[in-house]
């Protein structure tokens, strides 16, 4: 409910509460870390070993039978202590000397019979009620307790000036307990209060009122009774008993706890009551006995602006509902409270009553309450909680006829909607509905009041907002907590909401576009949700990162992952996922680029590498090889018929024959030169590989012009295969010229691995220096072999 429109009668009921409150001042922690709790702890004595610090002791409801100097004298800083429901029969205050900062001390309900004075000043609170004194146990010391504000007292019997003492002191409350209280018949004592803001007094709880006592009290503002036993013959005692109490016209609050009575004595003290200066009347746990029966009652003009019941035992079970119902109908008071009460109805006023407020909480009300009720035209507020209510269409009927009402609060009932095909009639005036606690669906929706601006709807059983619903323009706060929605509602239908309460429900997968849509929005609670922590919550997170933490309640403790497994019990601040993984399109599309990229790089690796020619050559090496694996090995070994074979470029063939050959002939080593030895009618590359395999040496002249020689690379390529396939060492190479690095192509990457990972012979240039290249020669061949001609002989 808006704030102000709460009903005003509930601040009055706790005014004398508050009194207290604000006078003592005295704040009680178990947190406190100066607090010491050693209640019901079956003591009978102080203990000996509390905190020299202490300022709180709680020595409660233990057996403790007499207090000495020794027990309070160490704890210097207490300021608070609690000694009731104990058996204490003696005190002495000056146990409490060493104490000097003493403001709170509670002796109630002990068996204290005396109390010797001490001069004390700090006390702010002092609780002496509910003991066995004879005489209110007043010291002249309690003159000097300029800042007391609550005082407790017992007695039997009261004298006028036995508060005499005190009289100059302005207290906030003073409790009498007259439990015990005796007096002889047809004797009548006073007792006279001059400065109390709150007066409380306790009778005995099952004796018949016959307390004959006369009390004033000065500037008295609540006046609260407890225990009252009454019937119809004691009934003016206890009128006459309050003539004194409510003369002053000061008093504004009266309440009675805990009284039984007849139901014709209980009209006699509304009547009396009705033109005293009272506005507040508050009776709790109210007992009717005997019989309930028609009373005349005279409405008058009254002060009177509340009256609140709760909590009403009829033990009568056989009476008129219109004798009981009709008393309040008609009162002409602003504010009626009636409350867990086992009433089934209540009338509507004869004529246009003054109520502006009704609370019938917790009773048993059906849908015929106030049915075509048209004298509530002053009604502002009605609360209807904990009834009978069970269609929410003739609740919206019930409110046609009150053209004052704003607030209506019809929660804890069996409300349902959905009953009617008929649209909902409502009065328009209602800003503040409270449906909640019922059992009302997605429907209600369509069942509201016009221009309503607080919609309470949690606890029931929705499921979503239709979208197709009567907008509701002015709604500002909505609470649809504790239902199963799996969506955050959006405001097209909405548009002023700025309160939104969407805890406790089933949302997993909230819009990512609510935030967009209620712009206006001041306060969002949607924690305790099952949020699924999946790639559909991303942009809804991203979206929370920018709302202010004072509009996003319970952020972010209250919001956390429920699935998947690995991520429950996350805080959504914590959940990330890329884009990548989310987003089918992006990731088919990176995917692509990166194959494409792949392919194009090694498409150019081949292409840079001649990738194509190197697999020519694997291929026409594997199927020679292929024919070679079907030749015994003797055969093979009888088919090595040369020492060397020469590979070299056209260009430097003068070079060979000039030099190398004649050289290597003369030292008897057989040659294999292509020009000569190749077999008409075979492949080029057939022939290259024969020629290898049949010679025991490669030797391959180096120079820039073996460089640009493809068929030199072919058969440089073969000899180095033929080299790792043997195991041996058969590659000589002969540098004729220098051959720049920069100028080998990449593609014969292979020669250049050769000439930077073996050694070659270079060619000298001075004759000098020839005789030790010959001699290099001469070493690569130092073995001597067994060569097979082509006409089968064998040569050494």
């Amino acid at each position: 409910m808006t704030k102000d429109k709460e009903p005003i009668v509930k601040s009055f009921h706790f005014v004398c509460l508050m009194i207290i409150i604000v006078g003592t001042r005295i704040q009680f922690s178990d947190g406190n870390e100066f607090a010491v709790d050693k209640s019901k702890r079956g003591l009978i004595h102080v203990p000996k070993d509390l905190p020299l610090k202490t300022k709180v002791l709680d020595m409660s409801q233990n057996y403790i039978a007499e207090l000495q100097v020794s027990d309070m004298s160490f704890l210097s800083e207490l300021t608070v202590l609690r000694l009731s429901h104990n058996r204490i029969q003696l005190l002495d205050l000056s146990v409490f000397k060493f104490n000097q900062d003493l403001e709170y001390l509670d002796l109630s309900h002990n068996q204290l019979q005396k109390i010797s004075c001490h001069p004390i000043v700090s006390f702010r609170h002092l609780d002496l009620s509910f003991n066995d004194f004879k005489a209110l146990p007043i010291c002249k010391e309690f003159g000097n307790l300029s800042q007391l504000n609550f005082l407790g007292l017992s007695a039997m019997k009261l004298q006028k000036l036995d508060l005499l003492p005190i009289a100059h002191l302005h207290l906030s409350y003073i409790l009498l307990d007259l439990r015990n209280y005796y007096i002889k018949e047809n004797e009548t004592e006073s007792l006279q209060i001059l400065n109390a803001k709150t007066l409380h007094l306790v009778f005995h709880p099952t004796s018949l009122f016959a307390i004959q006592v006369n009390i004033s009290v000065n500037t008295l503002g609540c006046l609260q009774l407890t225990n009252i036993k009454l019937n119809d013959d004691n009934c003016q005692v206890f009128i006459k008993f309050l003539s004194e109490l409510t003369r002053g016209p000061t008093l504004l609050n009266f309440t009675l706890n805990h009284i039984e009575t007849t139901w014709k004595c209980l009209v006699r003290v509304f009547q009396f009551l009705w033109p005293k200066p009272v506005e507040y009347l508050n009776i709790y746990n109210l007992t009717i006995i005997e019989s309930i029966r028609e009373e005349d009652f005279t409405y008058s003009k009254t002060t009177l602006k509340a009256l609140t019941i709760e909590h009403i035992t009829n033990q009568v079970f056989l009476f008129s509902q219109t004798a009981l119902y009709t008393v309040f109908s008609e009162m002409n008071i602003m504010m009626l409270t009636i409350s867990d009460t086992p009433f089934i109805h209540m009338l509507c006023p004869h004529a246009p009553s003054t109520f502006k407020f009704l609370n019938f909480t917790q009773n048993v009300f059906t849908d015929s309450i106030f049915e075509k009720c048209s004298t509530l035209v002053k009604l502002e507020t009605l609360i209807l909680q904990k009834n009978g209510l069970k269609d929410l269409f003739k609740v919206g009927l019930m409110t046609k006829d009150m053209p004052s009402l704003e607030i209506l609060d019809v929660s804890w009932n069996s409300l349902e909607s959905g009953r009617h095909k008929e649209n909902c009639t409502w009065v328009e005036s209602i800003v503040v509905l409270n449906l909640s606690s019922n059992m009302l669906t997605d429907s209600v929706f369509r069942c509201l009041p016009p221009r309503i601006k607080v919609l309470d709807l949690h606890s029931n059983k929705i499921k979503s907002i239709p979208k197709q619903v009567v907008k509701l323009e002015a709604l500002q706060e909505l609470n649809v907590a504790f239902n199963s929605l799996t969506d955050l509602p959006g405001c097209g239908s909405f548009s002023s909401l700025s309160v939104l309460i969407i805890d406790h429900n089933s949302v997993s997968h909230p819009s990512a576009d609510f935030f967009q849509s209620c712009q206006k929005m001041r306060s969002i609670k949607a924690g305790d949700n099952p949020f699924q922590c999946t790639c559909e919550l991303r942009e809804f997170v991203k979206n929370i990162d920018q709302v202010s933490s004072e509009v996003l309640e319970g952020w972010p403790d209250s919001y956390k992952c429920d699935y998947p497994e690995s991520y429950r019990g996350s805080p959504l601040k914590d959940f990330h996922m890329s884009e990548l993984s989310c987003n089918i399109t992006l990731l088919i599309v990176t995917i692509g680029a990166t194959m494409l990229v792949l392919a194009v790089t090694v498409t150019s690796l081949c292409i840079y590498l001649d990738l194509p020619w190197y697999l020519r050559m694997v291929c026409q090496w594997t199927q020679t090889r292929r024919r070679a694996r079907n030749i015994p090995l003797e055969e093979l070994q009888r088919n090595l018929q040369f020492h060397a074979f020469i590979s070299y470029s056209e260009h430097d063939s003068a070079w060979v024959k000039s030099e190398l050959v004649p050289y290597l002939e003369k030292e008897d080593i057989q040659i294999c030169l292509h020009e000569r030895n190749f077999v008409p009618g075979k492949s080029i590359v057939e022939n290259i590989i024969n020629c290898i395999e049949k010679s025991y040496k490669s030797i391959f002249v180096l120079s820039p012009n073996f460089v640009q020689s493809e068929w030199c690379h072919y058969e440089l390529y073969f000899a180095h295969h033929n080299l790792f396939h043997e195991g041996s060492n058969n590659l000589i190479l002969i540098l004729l010229e220098p051959i720049p690095q920069n100028s080998i192509p990449n593609k014969y990457h292979k020669l250049k691995a050769l000439m930077t990972q073996r050694t070659y012979l270079q060619w000298p240039k001075e004759k000098s220096k020839r005789g030790l290249f010959w001699a290099n020669i001469r070493a690569a061949f130092n073995m001597k072999l067994t060569l097979v001609t082509e006409n089968n002989d064998v040569k050494s």
